[in-house]
């Protein structure tokens, strides 16, 4: 099984990773340090090679084709095993000189031009409102929740970040608001049924923008919120209030200061921005080859330190900053409770390829965020440095207002399905 054994010798130090070849020999892995056990089939021998060379990239696939399996355990086992070894893997000599390749090349892999940047949203996002609605929340919000508690449902977490950026945003009545990459609308739609505002709502997903604006129309608020199918590069009006929730992982390293610059252009002289996005917490990087490949094409979360620079140049004040460290696994761990729980359904809507590409999607990604370098990061940017309180309890004292009103006016989490109660993996 040369000349993968003998990366597998390097990489598991914690676990253990039982192979059986395609000539069905056994071959055993790791047992130094105690983690998760694996029993993995390879049913095709050229997976040797290209799991040895591209094993991000390669794993995946195979798993896609079935060329490989798993037996006596999972695929969640086999990503957990991965994310706990990553290190030892990032420290394998051709690993770590492919790497470096590959963070030479990242200008090009994250190239998201006007044009090009629709096309890489529409390749994820335009696949189908209907296979969304299978495992997101009732409102269809794919990104992080908040889980104020363990017993939240998805649908109550996912409010609860709605409040929680709501209070960030120190909004007042009459202002105008802009939402970059605003999703399938339930951010704005939530801050309208509080405030008195206008609001504007922008995505590159013509199936986004058609059910934010009925759900708009729905709710009696389209004479205040609009979405439009529209880059925000694009835009040349001036807002109080910019928030963008998931958007900036689709930006690209190569166009932030582009970013932060139409950002800047965008608020007015006392607006504010809060920009919820993925980051991560070691140094810069390229995004997995495979999450290219097939899910994010042109996407990539930064490190803290890509960020701050190219905000210091286009003159902005980072007047808060939070991190949600394991929110996101927990967001994770629900999406697979659903989509597994729908999983038969998605096989009649797409195919096996399909269904076997968004369970390594959704565990992986899990993974990363449980025992990777993954995170969300909550930055308030202005252009003054007293654009909102200088101390932080506005933040707690507006989300408590806004929970009243809330109750007031009917805005409560739906019921979730009988079927979506997710469990955090024990500690293996």
């Amino acid at each position: 099984m040369f000349p993968l054994s003998h990366m597998l010798k390097s990489f598991v130090r914690k676990g253990t990773l039982k192979v059986i070849d395609a000539e069905g020999r056994v071959h055993i892995f790791g047992g130094r340090e105690p983690g998760p056990e694996v029993t993995m089939r390879l049913t095709d021998p050229t997976l040797y090679r290209t799991l040895f060379t591209n094993p991000e990239l390669a794993a995946g696939e195979a798993y896609m084709d079935g060329r490989m399996r798993f037996e006596e355990s999972t695929l969640r086992d086999f990503l957990t095993l991965f994310s706990v070894n990553r290190l030892s893997l990032g420290s394998y000599p051709l690993q770590k000189a492919l790497r470096k390749v590959s963070r030479g090349l990242k200008r090009f892999q994250q190239a998201n031009p006007i044009g090009k940047a629709q096309k890489n949203v529409a390749h994820h996002y335009d696949i189908g409102n209907e296979f969304y609605r299978l495992f997101l929340d009732r409102g269809m919000q794919y990104s992080c929740a908040y889980f104020t508690s363990d017993d939240n449902t998805l649908e109550e977490a996912q409010q609860n970040k709605l409040r929680l950026i709501a209070s960030k945003l120190a909004l007042e009545p009459g202002q105008k608001v802009l939402d970059i990459g605003c999703g399938w609308g339930d951010m704005l739609l939530y801050l309208a049924r509080l405030q008195d505002i206008q609001a504007v709502g922008v995505t590159l997903s013509k199936e986004q923008c058609k059910l934010a604006n009925e759900k708009a129309k729905t709710l009696g608020l389209a004479d205040r919120v609009r979405f439009e199918l529209r880059d925000y590069r694009d835009l040349n009006e001036r807002f109080d209030r910019i928030v963008s929730v998931g958007m900036f992982e689709h930006v690209g390293v190569a166009h932030y200061d582009e970013f932060f610059a139409k950002v800047n252009d965008l608020l007015t002289d006392d607006g504010v921005m809060l920009l919820h996005s993925i980051g991560h917490m070691s140094p810069p990087g390229t995004a997995s080859p495979w999450l290219r490949k097939y899910i994010f094409p042109g996407a990539y979360s930064p490190a803290l330190s890509e960020v701050f620079t190219h905000v210091e140049q286009n003159s902005l004040w980072v007047t808060d900053l939070e991190f949600l460290r394991v929110h996101y696994a927990k967001t994770l761990a629900h999406w697979v409770t659903r989509f597994e729980a729908n999983r038969a359904k998605v096989a009649e809507m797409y195919d096996e390829r399909f269904c076997r590409m968004w369970e390594f999607y959704l565990i992986s990604c899990e993974m990363m965020f449980r025992t990777g370098s993954q995170l969300v990061f909550h930055m308030q940017l202005s252009k003054k440095r007293d654009a909102v309180p200088i101390m932080r309890d506005y933040m707690i004292d507006t989300q408590r207002e806004y929970v009243r009103l809330e109750a007031e006016r009917g805005i409560t989490p739906p019921e979730p399905p009988p079927f979506a109660t997710a469990k955090e993996p024990q500690e293996t």
